[in-house]
């Protein structure tokens, strides 16, 4: 079987095993890694830079050769590359907690119990909610949910279609690494650097797919497109800042503002500031929205990323073969 089908059927597993069994509450692989990367850390942690690069290098490169040896190791069995593809893609993606997650804090928000949703948000980011009213958690969970559609779904199944189960494991593995150390805490600011810069350019293709799926899935194609091409480079972050703008034109909402992160409060630019309303906690169904463009979101990234790799590799066994000679007349 052709490498580009063995990532089309794995993929496939892979999404629908997560979409069916979620995250395990206990064991899960992406938590095994990053308690690797803390020991990692404990060793070699310097306020440096090149500390931090050596840190970045053993940890996601580890991961890739893990996954490349795991590939190599089942090579000649088309069934065991496609049932380990499929289990690295359920490792590594997570829209399914995601969704729930995200669904539960909005019944939490729908119902008036504040207290529990803000007792439910560090589940899902890493903003302060003692800072926030009703409908600033709703706005983070929606910010939260376009962002995290491309880091734990879209970005790797791209990097999935690229380079297989190397691609899957390395790129959660780097994203995994700026959750860890990538942000710009007295601790961090140097020594994350190179995950924070990694994760940038390991994100930057599956942002930019994410927001072109979000213009397609969402509901308003226009919208989306016009918000994305406004304020998407106004975002601090050269990937969030796609996926968010096509977010919130998809959804028409305003996402972006004042937020606070460990104490530390951030002015970002609004978003769709124009044309959207502001994020409400009830009565709007904002967060289930974004929630059910989520899900459209990964499985048409599925299908283009599959659709490429099949493609792709179709193209390269047609330049491998061999042309036809025509024969001399005398």
């Amino acid at each position: 079987m052709r490498a580009g089908r063995v990532f089309a059927y794995g993929a496939a597993v892979g999404l629908l095993g997560d979409l069916l069994l979620g995250d395990p509450r206990r064991g899960h692989p992406v938590a095994a890694f990053g308690r690797a990367a803390g020991a990692v850390e404990r060793v070699l942690w310097r306020d440096h830079r090149g500390r931090g690069a050596l840190h970045t290098a053993v940890c996601a490169g580890g991961a890739a050769a893990l996954g490349l040896a795991a590939s190599r190791a089942v090579r000649r069995s088309p069934a065991a590359s496609v049932a380990l593809t499929g289990a690295a893609t359920w490792a590594v993606v997570g829209g399914t907690s995601l969704a729930r997650e995200a669904t539960a804090i909005g019944r939490a928000l729908e119902s008036g119990d504040v207290e529990a949703a803000r007792a439910r948000l560090p589940h899902l980011c890493g903003r302060d909610p003692q800072a926030l009213d009703a409908d600033g958690i709703a706005r983070a969970v929606v910010e939260s949910v376009a962002e995290n559609t491309s880091d734990a779904v879209v970005g790797a199944l791209v990097w999935g279609a690229v380079a297989g189960v190397p691609g899957l494991l390395g790129f959660r593995a780097v994203n995994t690494l700026d959750a860890m150390v990538g942000h710009k805490s007295p601790r961090y600011r140097r020594y994350g650097w190179a995950s924070a810069r990694l994760d940038d350019l390991a994100g930057w293709p599956g942002a930019r797919l994410t927001a072109v799926l979000t213009t397609v899935a969402g509901g308003d194609p226009r919208g989306a497109v016009r918000a994305w091409r406004a304020d998407a480079a106004r975002h601090p972050s050269p990937n969030a800042g796609p996926v968010e703008a096509s977010f919130a034109g998809a959804l028409g909402v305003r996402l972006g503002g004042t937020l606070s992160y460990g104490g530390r409060v951030e002015h970002r630019p609004v978003l769709n500031g124009a044309a959207g309303r502001a994020v409400r906690a009830s009565g709007s169904g904002d967060i289930d929205r974004a929630v059910r463009l989520s899900r459209r979101v990964g499985w048409l990234a599925l299908g283009v990323c599959a659709g490429a790799r099949l493609l792709a590799r179709g193209a390269a066994a047609s330049v491998r073969e061999p042309g036809i000679t025509k024969g001399r007349t005398s």
